[in-house]
């Protein structure tokens, strides 16, 4: 299940302008709400305390109170929180940590039910369905999706295509057509070479998916689908670890959804490589 702080910042684009203005200020102030009372927040936050009720309803607490209680059990869990420095600081074991790490990539994993749009899901396997080439392109921790994702669509007979080379990149890119696809990958949506990429895609009239965070950012806005993975990390991280999952995590359905429309026409040729492959450890 994903965090109260998490759902506030999901929910924020459905919030009215006086409940979006509690969920920020909480957002920023975890810590200092469990010890207000609803005056002390509608005066903090600058709404009517009547406000502050709806905003606990908006978000499935029936009442502040609830709210306060639900919000301190996760500040007392957020010492297993990867996506900061502060882990780095505790005497916590290997076994310690690799608990830490399950809970950090399966809440953000689950996150990505509340993040992702079922409509643009689906014209992204259109689009992927049809497609004549598939280039997919990320950089630091989000090349990791970028080659698995190549990988894996080259395994279902597509021309698909990645390098971690830009200039390799940028030679490839006048090749494409209308009937291609460009799969953009970045946390931010702001990383200079994904968005250049992306953009010169476009102008060759190559259909651009993003798959990005909810940030409505510069990648976000060129993008013809966006698939938005949650909010899972700070600026500082330590090697994009939930990022990576939550990037993996659509690829992988990605990949799925479109196998299983392909069904029996492409389970012979997994047969044949695996045959093969099992004569060669002879």
């Amino acid at each position: 299940m994903k965090s109260l702080l998490t759902k506030i910042e999901l929910a924020l684009g459905q919030l009215s302008a006086a409940e979006r203005r509690i969920g920020e200020y909480i957002i920023q102030q975890p810590d200092a709400i469990p010890h207000m009372t609803t005056k002390e927040l509608s005066e903090k936050s600058g709404v009517s305390e009547a406000t502050i009720i709806r905003f606990c309803k908006s978000i499935g607490m029936g009442s502040f109170k609830s709210f306060k209680l639900a919000l301190m059990k996760d500040l007392a869990l957020s010492d297993t929180n990867l996506t900061d420095f502060s882990v780095l600081q505790q005497k916590d074991s290997p076994y310690d940590l690799f608990h830490k790490v399950i809970h950090v990539n399966k809440s953000a994993i689950e996150s990505c039910a509340d993040s992702m749009d079922r409509k643009e899901l689906m014209k992204a396997v259109d689009a992927l369905k049809a497609a004549q080439k598939i280039v997919f392109f990320g950089v630091g921790g989000s090349s990791t999706a970028a080659v698995d994702a190549q990988y894996k669509f080259m395994r279902l007979g597509y021309q698909s295509i990645t390098s971690l080379d830009f200039h390799y990149m940028l030679s490839l890119i006048p090749h494409l057509t209308e009937n291609d696809v460009f799969v953009a990958i970045s946390t931010s949506g702001q990383t200079k070479d994904v968005l250049e990429l992306a953009r010169f895609a476009k102008k060759r009239g190559a259909k651009v998916i993003a798959i990005t965070n909810l940030n409505k950012s510069p990648l976000y806005k060129e993008a013809d689908i966006r698939l938005c993975t949650p909010n899972v990390e700070q600026d500082f991280r330590i090697g994009s670890t939930s990022s990576r999952m939550t990037q993996l995590t659509v690829v992988d359905t990605l990949y799925m959804s479109v196998f299983h429309h392909l069904g029996e026409n492409v389970l012979q040729q997994y047969y044949d490589a695996r045959k093969e492959m099992e004569s060669l450890r002879r």
